[in-house]
């Protein structure tokens, strides 16, 4: 429980001094109302914590808000968000649960603002991620994707609500901080989502696969972070997946999508201006659940795989130089839900990792040095893992592997020993029924957060890297 006592002293303008008696591992922050830039303050105790934060222009990053009450508190980011950016007369500080770490760490002091005060950015963790911030998406989540859709230098946050047959857009405010979601109309059950510049104008837009609905939704970026009303393309199936890459080597963003029931891959040639041919079709294995599109034979075009959940197969079709593909060649492995690619053992080969559902495991395949794989090599993990992402995210330029288990609520982070495989797994708890995750930057310190999305928490948790 959170107390606070307010004294009536006003240390600068428009700024009252509060007393709060913190949770147990919890810090007291506050930031201007610009939140730019972010000075970090240590002090002895809790007291001179609060009197040098109320007396800097600047200081690392909880928020303080205009605000009609003389003394409000939240405990969490969405309450802050429905309740006091509409008020405009006092101000409003804001204590959070979770240690909160500097924005730019450096080995040596820095100076802040008031001259007379040095600050030393240092912090201590616990863990390699803080507890979860969660976000409402106000419906059942089924994928995100992070872009930067408003040109600020700060990524942003697409969701899918299947429920709603929308989009959610949710803009990033600063330290890893986000608004509350703006929603677009899309197809019916909207189930994976991109973002990238589809109509050549260097603004990024949105793309989503409408598993229902047999399409996919394009929505147009304003330029200021708005998009225009969808535009549909009929993809002859049931898109579960989507993925953007440039096939044919036009400098062009085309679209391919996993047709689960149809047992196909789509691709969706880009004229130039926004618009799209009518899909070619691959067969690919039974129930296409997932696709990534990526060179893997290192001849510089990119080539398709898919994970075939039904068939407990992986599937590639290497492209043959104009956007066309060669049939498919298998790989066994599990119930195959998301796939990842990247040079896990440092040979400079693009490896693939697949998360298993059934199996409760991850398996690694590694790349023979001609586009072929060798079987997969499993790791155990949590009940029902459904997404996958690799990242390197302890800084020792090794890629690890960082998965959602669907069932414990929770997400495991395999690190990588070196040599291409892999520790035993490390877990942090999200909300209901993680089904999608993605590691970015979110809070530009130059290190990977999580950013997940909960299904049945009907919400997105970040997990800030401290």
């Amino acid at each position: 429980m959170l107390l606070l006592t307010l004294t009536t002293v006003s240390i600068a303008q428009d700024t009252h001094s509060f007393h709060m008696s913190l949770m147990t591992n919890s810090q007291f922050q506050c930031a201007n109302t610009t939140c730019l830039p972010f000075v970090t303050v240590t002090a002895p105790s809790n007291r001179i914590c609060q009197i040098n934060c109320l007396t800097h222009i600047q200081c690392q990053a909880a928020s303080f808000h205009q605000s009609t009450s003389i003394c409000e508190l939240f405990t969490n980011i969405s309450y802050q968000n429905m309740n006091i950016s509409i008020h405009t007369d006092g101000t409003t500080m804001i204590v959070i649960s979770g240690t909160r770490r500097p924005l730019d760490l450096a080995s040596s002091s820095t100076t802040s603002p008031n001259p007379s005060i040095t600050t030393s950015p240092e912090t201590t963790c616990s863990s390699m991620f803080l507890n979860q911030t969660t976000y409402s998406t106000g419906s059942t989540v089924t994928a995100v994707a992070v872009g930067d859709i408003n040109s600020d230098n700060k990524l942003d946050i697409v969701v899918t609500n299947s429920d709603l047959n929308s989009v959610g857009v949710l803009l990033n405010i600063g330290g890893g901080m986000f608004a509350s979601h703006v929603d677009y109309l899309v197809g019916s059950t909207p189930s994976s989502v991109a973002i990238a510049d589809m109509n050549n104008d260097n603004i990024p837009d949105i793309v989503v696969g409408n598993s229902a609905s047999s399409d996919v939704s394009i929505l147009f970026n304003t330029g200021n972070g708005t998009f225009l009303n969808q535009v549909n393309y009929s993809t002859d199936g049931n898109p579960y997946s989507v993925a953007i890459a440039d096939v044919n080597s036009d400098n062009k963003s085309d679209i391919v999508v996993a047709n689960y029931d149809m047992d196909t891959v789509g691709v969706l040639l880009s004229t130039g201006n926004g618009t799209f041919l009518t899909p070619t079709s691959y067969a690919a294995d039974a129930t296409p659940m997932t696709v990534v599109v990526v060179d893997i034979n290192s001849d510089n075009k990119p080539d398709i795989v898919v994970g075939n959940s039904n068939a407990n197969t992986l599937s590639v079709f290497q492209n043959t130089g104009n956007g066309t593909f060669l049939s498919q060649i298998f790989y066994a492995v599990g119930q195959v839900m998301s796939v990842a690619v990247a040079d896990i053992n440092s040979d400079n080969k693009p490896d693939i990792v697949v998360v298993n559902y059934f199996s409760d495991n991850v398996g690694v395949l590694f790349n023979k040095g001609n586009g072929t794989f060798f079987n997969q090599t499993t790791y155990l993990v949590g009940h029902g893992p459904i997404s996958v992402a690799i990242t390197d995210v302890n800084n020792d330029n090794q890629p690890d592997i960082v998965v959602a288990n669907s069932s414990p609520n929770n997400v495991g982070i395999l690190l990588n020993a070196g040599n291409g495989t892999f520790l035993n797994q490390t877990t942090y708890e999200v909300g209901a029924n993680p089904v999608s995750v993605l590691v970015a930057d979110v809070n530009n310190d130059n290190k990977p957060d999580l950013i997940v999305a909960n299904s049945d928490g009907q919400s997105i948790s970040i997990l800030l890297h401290c």
